[in-house]
């Protein structure tokens, strides 16, 4: 398993190299000036579309276009935009808040693009389940030739589909589960097992009923979670709103330029902050990654164009919104550059035997410090303290982190630390007056450090509110992940693989809730497989986004001249229930 987790270690950074990002970037920044800053009708038009004024029974398709949104937005608006800005912004800094909100800005135009060239070429054979993504794009397209170009277009399909579906199962799945059970485990104590086999269930009573299904809850489900949570984030900014003009202008320093190490900030050069903010705002909205369009695939519509200026306000709500509160949140309590939890008691030294350096503690247990009122260490949790190692050039010491867990004895109560193997050559980080720098931090991994952002405010808030989020996050995450990598297996093997497929993923979400031990290996398996993903679609995009261009360009022409006569405002909750788009309705 080491071998192969190196293996796929090194492909990660052939398809998660600079260039990657740069061209992502740059396709953003081309689909954006092509189709004249689309951006701005997005968020005028596509609200009015979205609103239901032009939904329409006789078109094609299973769900309507807030239905299709919410769906689609259940997938991106999940623990990446707890845990993974969490993450971002912990190895990045500030600046990477600034490349969230580039990606994000670009994104709308890009997504836009995909999602309107994957409704031209959805397959629409049952009216009433349409299949679409960046796999019957290319198989109607190229695969409609004959020869090798028919087999190269099912073999692009086919890769797309393979790594959709290692993204469905890590990512879109053992992901999220693991991240719920972690943070429920922390604050409540809850067996991660059990925190699994909840989900299970509550997923699978929503998947076993389709995208119609998964379009009616998510429709229910996307908007209440989003108020929630961007009202108690915007109760944490009220609270700290003198520090916001020194934020932001924190934001743009760091951005462009090296973030210097502080607390349990370890430092982030420029190239470091932009990666971390291109990855993981890319990991939120899925810009570019070709899973978006199989959501929208399923709207009833006849104009392509529509749905993919709907699909355009994905990563407006996605990222300009939930992930940018919940980087300010991080940011304006200090979270993301923290002190200690304390220092760690007693005679506490570093000693070098035999070519290995082991921390010396007379009593590791009794050397963790005093937690504030109502906390208490617990067993399983992990702590680490900071050390200073050889940097690659000559004369240069970069900071890391040791981390440890507590283990517990018969009765569950904390009785020592097992600590990580220490780099030879490591010492102490030393302070202002040269004194070795020996406090202890408490580790809050992905969503558990958004989770203590809130507390730090408002103490409690961050247990209750998180925790709730991450839930309700994961669900909508996890019924929308499944539909798309249940239509790969549709377009490889037919529907006589749904049923296995959906139980293989409910099966997962119990495996990666309690068997998983930490989430690095998941995060490798899912950029390895949104990397491929990535990299399938933006071939496709990037070799046929005229079409899809033209197509948005004719339908702004179209609506410009007043060809389209919308419908009056059916009642919201018509529009959320998709009974709009199921009768007729007068003009």
């Amino acid at each position: 398993m080491e071998r192969l987790m190196e293996t796929i270690g090194y492909i990660n950074g052939f398809l998660w190299g600079a260039w990657t990002l740069y061209i992502l970037l740059g396709a953003g920044i081309l689909f954006t000036v092509w189709a004249k800053f689309s951006q701005f009708k997005v968020l005028t038009h596509g609200v009015a579309v979205t609103r239901g004024i032009y939904d329409d029974p006789d078109d094609p398709g299973a769900i309507n276009h807030f239905q299709t949104l919410s769906a689609a937005l259940s997938a991106t608006i999940g623990l990446g935009n707890i845990g993974g800005v969490a993450v971002a912004i912990v190895l990045g800094g500030p600046g990477a808040l600034f490349w969230i909100w580039i990606v994000g800005f670009l994104g709308m135009a890009l997504k836009s693009v995909e999602i309107t060239l994957a409704m031209l070429y959805r397959n629409t054979d049952d009216p009433d389940d349409p299949h679409g993504g960046a796999m019957w794009v290319i198989d109607k397209t190229l695969g409609a030739k004959n020869g090798f170009c028919s087999v190269a277009a099912k073999t692009i399909g086919v890769i797309f589909c393979i790594t959709l579906l290692i993204m469905t199962m890590v990512g879109g799945n053992m992901f999220q589960t693991w991240n719920v059970a972690d943070l429920t485990l922390n604050y409540f104590g809850v067996p991660k097992i059990a925190t699994g086999v909840v989900l299970a269930i509550l997923v699978g009573l929503v998947i076993v009923g389709g995208i119609k299904r998964i379009g009616q809850v998510a429709a229910r489900l996307v908007p209440v979670m989003c108020i929630l949570y961007l009202l108690s984030g915007l109760a944490v900014l009220a609270l700290n709103v003198h520090e916001i003009p020194a934020m932001l202008a924190l934001i743009f320093k760091c951005a462009l330029g090296e973030t210097e190490a502080a607390g349990a900030f370890l430092g982030g050069t420029f190239g470091f902050v932009f990666a971390q903010g291109m990855k993981r705002a890319l990991f939120s909205n899925e810009a570019g990654l070709g899973s978006a369009p199989i959501a929208h695939a399923a709207a009833k519509t006849n104009e392509p164009a529509r749905e993919g200026i709907v699909g355009g306000m994905g990563p407006f709500i996605d990222t300009l919104c939930i992930c940018t509160l919940t980087a300010l949140v991080i940011i304006s309590t200090g979270t993301w550059n923290r002190g200690p939890a304390g220092e760690m008691a007693g005679e506490v030294e570093l000693v070098e035997k035999d070519g290995k350096v082991a921390l010396i503690a007379p009593d590791q247990v009794s050397a963790l410090p005093e937690l504030p009122v109502g906390e208490s260490w617990k067993v399983n949790t992990q702590v680490f303290f900071l050390l200073s190692k050889p940097a690659d050039q000559e004369g240069q010491w970069k900071r890391i982190r040791i981390y440890g867990t507590i283990q517990g004895d018969d009765l569950g109560r904390p009785q020592t630390i097992e600590w990580e193997e220490i780099p030879v050559g490591a010492r102490w980080v030393l302070d202002k007056n040269g004194q070795p720098v020996k406090g202890l931090f408490r580790n809050f991994a992905g969503a558990t450090l958004t989770g203590h952002a809130f507390d730090r405010a408002f103490p409690g808030l961050g247990k209750w509110l998180v925790t709730l989020a991450a839930w309700l996050f994961a669900v909508s995450t996890m019924i929308s992940w499944s539909y798309y990598g249940e239509q790969g297996m549709v377009y490889m093997f037919g529907k006589r693989s749904v049923l296995p497929y959906k139980l293989l993923f409910l099966l997962l979400a119990v495996v990666g809730a309690f068997l998983v031990k930490n989430n690095t290996e998941l995060g490798a398996l899912a950029d390895f497989g949104t990397g491929w993903m990535l990299w399938a679609n933006m071939l496709i995009v990037l070799t046929m986004g005229h079409l899809a261009v033209k197509a948005l360009d004719n339908y702004f022409k179209r609506l410009k001249a007043g060809t389209f006569h919308p419908h009056s405002r059916p009642p919201i909750v018509d529009v959320v229930a998709g009974k709009d788009a199921e009768r007729e309705r007068g003009t």
